[in-house]
Formats: structure tokens, C-alpha cells, sequence
């Protein structure tokens, strides 16, 4: 069973690119170049992306592999396989990583059990109930990223494959 999925690495400071790329080599197991070029939101930053193919559960192991690397900005995602949903991964050096299974449309599926608890502590007022729901959506995250988003738009994207 495989899935695919997309990383894509918003912005990272050039003498961490290399490092970035053993990280993913390390995942799939595969040697991996990445076509890095300047990201125009963050200069002296640089962004790259690439579609991946591999078991479900690569893009776990892909976002955990870059985890903590506080001045990069990713975004790792996976399309729903036979039997699994999707994910989506989001990280910042300011907000730390966001996680999210995604349907087969895309869409964001929160657990009932993170809704009754933002629910809850809407109620007893420690909070408001539309940051709740915005944070369990991701809006924070999406908020942070955009800029860099459109500043990639017409990047090469480049297919790698995991031998399963």
C-alpha cells in the first residue's frame, strides 16, 4: 500500500539545505537532490519542494524528521491511501508543528474529543470558541505561511519515489 504526498520547505537558511536533504534521504531511504531556489518573502532564505511516493506514514516520519530545526518553515502533506486518511503537517519557528488528518476532498477532520474540549473551555470562558476552532484548523499556521506560499508559486516541483 503507498500514498503521496508533497514537502515543501517554505524557507531555510542555505547552510541548513544540505542538512534538510539528508533528513528526507534518511525517510525514504533514497538519495535525494532538491532544486533549492531564493525565497523572495525571507531573503537570505531558500525554499525547494517535491512530491514523494511511499508507505502511509512517511509524511510522519518526513515532518518528525524536521522537527525542531527552528528557522525552517515546511509544510509536509499526504493524500488518504486504502485503509488511512490524509495528513497535513505544518511548522514555524514561532508556532512549532501543527498536525491534521485530512479527508479524501482535503478538508480538515478534528476529532470529536479536541471539539468538546475547545467547547469546554469556550464555556468555563478561558477562551473564545472561534480561536479554538480556528486553532484546531490550522489558521494560525496557514496565517504565518502564506506569504511564503505565493512566494513559491512556479517552482519545480520533483517526484521522488520510496522503494516499498
Amino acid at each position: 500500500m503507498t500514498t503521496r504526498g508533497v514537502l515543501y520547505v517554505h524557507s531555510a537558511p542555505r547552510a541548513l539545505c544540505p542538512h534538510v536533504e539528508w533528513a528526507v534521504e534518511g525517510v525514504l531511504g533514497a538519495r535525494v537532490t532538491l532544486d533549492w531556489i531564493r525565497q523572495p518573502a525571507a531573503p537570505g532564505t531558500w525554499r525547494t519542494e517535491f512530491s514523494w511516493q511511499g508507505r502511509p506514514g512517511t509524511a510522519s516520519r518526513l515532518a518528525s524528521a524536521l522537527r525542531g530545526w527552528h528557522l525552517l518553515r515546511y509544510e509536509v502533506t499526504s493524500d488518504p491511501a486504502a485503509g488511512t486518511e490524509g495528513e497535513r503537517y505544518s511548522s514555524t519557528p514561532d508556532l512549532g508543528l501543527f498536525h491534521a488528518v485530512t479527508g479524501v476532498h482535503g478538508d480538515i477532520l478534528v476529532p470529536e474529543d479536541r471539539l468538546r474540549a475547545a467547547l469546554g473551555r469556550a464555556q468555563r470562558g478561558e477562551t473564545d470558541l472561534a480561536a479554538e476552532v480556528a486553532g484546531l484548523l490550522g489558521k494560525p499556521w496557514d496565517d504565518e505561511l502564506e506569504p511564503f506560499r505565493h512566494a513559491g508559486e512556479g517552482a519545480p516541483v520533483r517526484w521522488l519515489h520510496q522503494v516499498v
